[in-house]
């Protein structure tokens, strides 16, 4: 029977090999580690994120409004969902590769969370008129009551 330790090693050993991409040159990784002081704490590779193109703005819209309801995290769901029923259909091509890119790319929604609340600085590549909403919008001066994430009802444009 092996040891946890020796275990974990090779487990690590294993993913690090076998994930790595087949491509020279540097490659962006992104992970999840999570905040585990553990030093042998195995981190899940995660694939590059890649903007999709040759997409419509109304698929854009339709996909971009889907991820925004289903987070990670009740907050994010909550938040997002919120933000995107009130400004996706406003956005134009540019701002959506912003949100795009902002709900898509980190690994991690508390940091997204952090970023929009302004609890830690938002990273330059995440900064521009989207984020900017995003805070705004976070802040609620309107003292909105915000407990769920919108009905799905605004959707249908028949009524």
């Amino acid at each position: 029977m092996l040891s946890s330790t020796v275990t974990r090693r090779l487990v690590l050993g294993f993913c690090r090999t076998s994930l790595r991409p087949a491509v020279a040159g540097p490659v962006v990784t992104r992970g999840y580690r999570g905040d585990s002081p553990e030093p042998d704490m195995i981190e899940i590779p995660l694939p590059p994120w890649q903007e999709k193109r040759n997409e419509s703005l109304d698929i854009k819209r339709k996909r971009l409004l889907y991820e925004s309801r289903k987070r990670g995290m009740l907050e994010n769901c909550i938040l997002l969902s919120i933000f995107a029923k009130q400004y996706l259909e406003s956005m134009d091509e540019a701002q959506l590769r912003q949100y795009d890119r902002l709900i898509n790319e980190p690994s991690n929604d508390w940091d997204i969370f952090y970023w929009a609340t302004e609890v830690k600085p938002t990273p330059e590549v995440y900064q521009g008129e989207v984020m900017d909403l995003l805070k705004e919008f976070t802040k609620n001066r309107q003292m909105e009551q915000r407990l769920d994430a919108p009905n799905l009802e605004y959707l249908d444009k028949s009524q």
